[in-house]
């Protein structure tokens, strides 16, 4: 998938061909170190040299003059020198308003508190929580004792990453016994994973690593059996489940499954009461579960209800049932029970909280006297609590604002009354409350401290509805500085993602700040794709109903400047990665009416992409995009395609980014299309494109770090718009 986050474990503390031969253009580009000084000295933009290079399909032949840029071993000199001068030109342009950056990156970091820690939850005997030392740009993982006691560092991100350009922890689980902890980390970028282990007594490591990983790890109950999954070393996808003895040749480990179907994507997790490993198989339209109980890590997981194409399903377990989330005959998904001894036959499945074509059921929480829900109903997400013993006196956790989001905090036990849920708007940073399900009365734990002298009655936040150009109505979150005039003259920041049925939230964006106190609206547009308005709205935004989704953001656009909450010209666009084929799409379709678009990771090269299996994600993708090897979705996909469809004609202006070592969109799409932009668009208007050399999908780590990208961000918008 071009974005995801994928769901983890409730011991979780916290997702070819060979290209030919190339050279640039020689009056273009030189080696890069004296491609950097000459580009710095006459900022002339680089420009690659095109080769001629058809790639073949069912349904067509096509030349790509800049297929060259691909190196699946990034070594290739030329290509390396030619992404060098882009970052040259880059900084170049740049330095003209490096002052500005300077001054917002120092903004934004002056709104973190540097020496902060989550609220503790509590699991077995410990108190578990993740706290930022002063000036650290990673986090320290400890826990102390429920009885009371000292603190116990059990990973210490700063000291793992040391010496190294990029890091990343994914999943930390502790074992049944609370004495050893696994986890896994990645330091390319890449979001390959290695698993290694600790003893938590001690604080040293076991030999035992394990690398080529998805960031997953459950332990069995045994204390000394984990399984993990392994991804292919070639398409990077997931594929098999092992299992892994402490202390044995990790060459040795069992496979305990394996799925032939590149279409799904794998993940494992415990249940809540952590008796069950669950293997999750999901494609876009289907999905299958299979599950092992952690008691017998010996035997070989059982499919929980066999897979039907165009039916989803999630599962959890209390009190030797089953709680079954899933869309079979109800599109906006319905809750279901089945006895343990009732798993493998889907009709066996009762009925425990209905269809409702208004309300869309997204995930919810087992606890031994309630099940809270989380579900989006007009576009907002909010909580649910039910009594098992009284369904109908169902209640939700209300809000007194117009747009927000509730979801679930960790609720790492079952045995309880307390539910734990987070809470933001666009105006309220992310706070984690507490509510008895019993009394209802609930307790605000920690409002996320947001420094700089912010005071959230300073904004407002509205929600409002766009036409579409078919009639639909379009969901917008907005806010904006009090004081604000809808004249007509306000720069506005629109925002989208639109893709995988993934719901964009109007939770608070504290870099935003700096854009509201220079009178900007901000706004997101909801747009078809995703799935705020329920299953619907995504069905409507995929496969060959894809271009709604481009059409909605431009028709959201539309809507803002007519009411006059923004200037027509001053509005700029922001996407990344699915959300980037969204910004290249609209820059060809609607680029006059957009001051200035910004591109990150952008999947650009739909066709070309999706017909290589070789290239990580594509099979896992034909339910989203479409197949083209066959002939409607090939001309459907071509006919947006943003590399594709490039013309002669101005351009806003564009920042674009990638990621050297991405593995969710290859670095050489964006790159393609940039040099296929410098080559093509007419008028003045600037393309800056960097390159992060040694970081993937996700951009640098560290807290501080990825704040200076912003800041680079929103330094190239005021620039362009003039502001100061």
């Amino acid at each position: 998938m071009r974005s995801r986050t994928i769901g983890v474990s409730l011991l979780t503390f916290s997702v070819s061909l060979l290209c030919c031969p190339a050279v640039f253009a020689a009056s273009a580009v030189m080696p890069s170190s004296s491609a950097t000084s000459a580009l710095q000295a006459s900022k002339a933009p680089p420009v690659a040299a095109q080769q001629p290079y058809q790639v073949e399909s069912p349904n067509g032949t096509r030349n790509d003059p800049y297929y060259w840029l691909r190196d699946d071993a990034r070594k290739l000199p030329a290509m390396l020198d030619y992404l060098n001068a882009e970052n040259a030109y880059f900084k170049a342009q740049s330095s003209a308003y490096q002052g500005l950056t300077d001054r917002l990156y120092k903004e934004i970091v002056g709104r973190i508190k540097q020496d902060d820690s989550t609220v503790p939850f509590k699991k077995g005997q410990y108190l578990y929580y993740t706290r930022f030392a002063k000036g650290a740009e990673y986090p320290v993982f400890g826990r102390k004792p429920v009885a009371g006691g000292s603190e116990q560092i059990m990973l210490d991100g700063n000291r793992e990453a040391k010496n190294k350009a990029y890091f990343d922890v994914g999943q930390r689980a502790v074992s049944p016994n609370e004495q050893l902890l696994a986890y896994l980390e990645d330091d390319s970028g890449r979001r390959q994973y290695k698993l290694k282990f600790r003893d938590l007594k001690t604080g040293k490591n076991f030999t035992d690593e394990i690398a080529g990983l998805s960031p997953q790890v459950v332990w069995a109950a045994d204390n000394k059996t984990v399984f993990y999954i392994e991804n292919d070393p070639v398409t990077l996808l997931s594929t098999r489940v092992k299992k892994h003895v402490l202390g044995t040749d990790a060459k040795e480990d069992t496979i305990v499954y394996t799925e032939q179907d590149h279409s799904y994507y794998m993940s494992i997790a415990t249940t809540g009461d952590d008796r069950y490993l669950v293997i999750e198989l999901r494609s876009t339209e289907t999905s299958e579960a299979h599950i092992l109980s952690v008691d017998h890590p010996e035997t070989m997981p059982a499919v929980f209800a066999p897979r039907t194409t165009g039916v989803k399903y999630s599962i959890d377990h209390i009190n030797g049932r089953w709680i079954v989330l899933t869309d079979w005959q109800a599109p906006n998904f319905r809750l279901m029970s089945v006895a343990d001894a009732m798993v493998g036959d889907r009709n066996q499945w009762k009925e425990l909280v209905p269809h409702n074509k208004s309300v869309f059921i997204q995930n919810f929480a087992l606890f031994k006297n309630f099940i809270a829900i989380n579900e989006r109903s007009d576009g907002l997400l909010r909580l649910k609590v039910m009594s098992w013993n009284a369904p109908e006196k169902a209640t939700f956790i209300q809000s007194d604002e117009p747009a927000y989001a509730a979801s679930f905090g960790i609720n790492a036990e079952q045995d309880t009354d307390e539910l734990r849920y987070s809470y933001s708007s666009l105006t309220t940073p992310p706070s984690v409350y507490s509510v008895n399900m019993q009394t209802g009365v609930r307790k605000l734990m920690k409002e996320q401290p947001v420094l700089g002298g912010f005071k959230r009655q300073n904004y407002t936040t509205e929600r409002v509805w766009a036409n579409s150009q078919d009639g639909t109505k379009i969901p917008v979150s907005l806010v904006y500085r009090k004081g604000f005039k809808r004249d007509g003259h306000a720069p506005l920041y629109q925002y989208a993602y639109g893709s995988y049925g993934m719901s964009t939230d109007p939770v608070f964006r504290p870099a935003v700040i700096s854009l509201l106190d220079r009178g900007f609206v901000f706004a997101i547009a909801h747009i078809r794709g995703g799935q705020e308005m329920g299953r619907d709205w995504y069905e409507n935004g995929k496969l060959l109903k894809k271009k709604n989704t481009f059409t909605d953001f431009i028709d959201v656009t539309d809507y803002l400047v007519a009411q006059r909450y923004a200037a027509k010209d001053k509005v700029v666009a922001m996407g990344g990665s699915a959300g980037g084929l969204l910004m290249g799409a609209v820059a060809n379709m609607a680029g006059d009416k957009y001051a200035g678009i910004v591109a990150h990771v952008p999947f650009v090269d739909v066709v070309t992409t999706m017909l290589d299996e070789s290239i990580p994600l594509t099979t896992n993708e034909f339910d989203e995009w479409g197949n083209p090897k066959q002939k409607a979705s090939y001309d459907y996909m071509l006919s947006y395609s943003p590399y594709d469809n490039v013309q002669k004609k101005d351009y806003p202006a564009m920042l674009v980014t990638t990621g050297l070592y991405d593995s969710q969109v290859q670095y050489y799409e964006p790159s393609k299309w940039v040099a296929k932009l410098r080559a093509t668009k007419t008028g003045q208007q600037p393309l800056l494109y960097k390159v992060n050399m040694e970081a993937g999908h996700g951009g640098k780590s560290g807290r501080f770090v990825r704040q200076l990208q912003t800041a680079e961000e929103y330094g190239f918008i005021l620039h362009q718009l003039g502001m100061k």
